[in-house]
């Protein structure tokens, strides 16, 4: 039986007062999208089978390169981790696995960490390398690279580390592993480019022949940070071309922050769908670069227009299943209220793709009708289906209005008592 972090009576007591409304709402909306020929019952249906991974480490504060300010009840290790996570879960019902990142959510016992996210209700998705930070008592430093390193040493340490990260994985009942190297040059002439992108691959072979069968390595590429002049996996190209050169288990991954400003990345995601190596996103928003914001807080266009790139790439291929999670920074707001909002606006993206009129659209690019193809999109994004999701999570069992219901229950207080501050624990590895 699934544990229930915040009392069940008390969810259905905040849905009881929002009832009538939302079924106000719902009928309205229906009936607008029965005048379009779009019945609100499949697409209800429809929201309820996304799901989103959540980050471990996105449960605690974030932070900057200058500071970082803890937040109230912040979880002090993986298993309080998992407890945020499952209160996520539990009010949105799409957010049912979670991400670790090793070394900082190793588990003493992984066994019993697998066994406490059963009892929640939930799984684990990829897990994460670390091999951009130096940890304590390791051997070999990371400062001048790891996977691309120019000392043999420091390669195979960080190779090492990712094939432990996959023993550790295949306890927990991951599929995937997803690798992020922050290795690169910040002046002209600091490494050979092409000499760099060789070790790269060289140390990628050894973590891929270490995959089980039916694992996906997830190779994410950023353009810049902390490498200011060339960072070795900068770009869906250079991610392509590794992710080919390793074979069919290596797959890109995309993180919405990490491109140049202005950057198309709904077209990044059409060509790595269309060459059958598009493994899965970090959603995430951005106003500047890498800024890891609340999703859909800043270009919700852009998050539509990726999923309108990927609602077309299911409808070519029946079997094509992205992964998808959650990658954000909370420096100044509640990160289980962040990350149910994120949740909840990249779900909104997914049903509204599937709101397009596929023909229409077909039709007004067939006569170059730019305009009209234009306005068949902004109709999909226009529609406010706010109703429907609600709708979703209250027959999932969830709350129609996860914020106010998750402040209503005052977890953030009751866990404030049970987690007092621990000197030198952080919620969150990204500072």
């Amino acid at each position: 039986m699934t544990t229930q972090i915040i009392d069940s009576g008390q969810v259905e007591q905040h849905n009881a007062s929002q009832r009538a409304t939302l079924q106000a709402d719902y009928d309205a909306l229906g009936g607008m999208l029965s005048r379009r020929g779009v019945d609100i019952e499949a697409l209800t249906a429809k929201a309820q089978t996304f799901a989103v991974a959540l980050p471990s480490w996105g449960v605690g504060t974030g932070g900057t390169r200058f500071a970082r300010f803890p937040g109230k009840g912040e979880p002090r290790d993986v298993t309080e981790k998992l407890e945020d996570c499952a209160v996520i879960h539990q009010l949105t019902r799409a957010t049912p696995t979670v991400s670790l990142h090793f070394p900082w959510d190793k588990p003493a016992d992984p066994k019993a960490l697998r066994q406490q996210a059963d009892s929640l209700g939930l799984s684990f998705d990829a897990v994460n390398s670390n091999t951009f930070q130096d940890q304590p008592g390791q051997a070999q430093t990371y400062k001048y690279g790891s996977l691309t390193a120019q000392s043999q040493a420091a390669r195979e340490q960080a190779v090492a580390h990712n094939i432990d990260c996959i023993e550790l994985g295949k306890t927990l009942g991951s599929k995937g592993l997803t690798v992020w190297v922050g290795d690169g040059a910040n002046f002209p002439g600091q490494h050979n480019l092409r000499g760099a992108l060789e070790r790269y691959l060289d140390s990628a072979k050894g973590i891929y022949a270490a995959l089980p069968d039916d694992w996906l390595m997830y190779i994410e590429h950023k353009l810049f940070e902390p490498a200011f002049y060339c960072t070795v996996i900068a770009d869906w190209g250079t991610s392509f071309a590794a992710a080919q050169t390793l074979g069919d288990k290596a797959k890109c991954l995309v993180d919405l922050g990490h491109h140049a400003p202005n950057t198309n990345i709904e077209m990044i995601v059409a060509r790595l769908a269309q060459f059958g190596k598009l493994g899965g996103f970090h959603f995430n928003d951005s106003k500047y670069g890498d800024d890891d914001l609340d999703s859909g807080s800043i270009d919700p266009f852009q998050l539509f227009l990726v999923f309108n790139e990927l609602a077309d790439a299911t409808l070519r291929d029946g079997t094509f299943k992205p992964a998808y999670m959650l990658d954000q920074s909370h420096n100044v707001t509640d990160p289980i209220e962040s990350l149910m909002s994120s949740a909840v606006e990249v779900q909104r993206a997914f049903v509204q793709a599937a709101l397009v009129d596929r023909a229409a659209l077909a039709g007004f690019q067939e006569a170059n009708d730019a305009l009209q193809s234009a306005q068949a999109l902004k109709k999909a994004f226009r529609t406010d289906v706010s109703p429907i999701l609600a709708m979703a999570r209250l027959r999932a069992g969830g709350a129609a209005d996860p914020v106010a219901a998750y402040r209503a229950s005052g977890y953030r207080e009751k866990v404030a008592v049970k987690r007092p501050p621990k000197a030198g624990a952080s919620g969150s590895g990204i500072v």
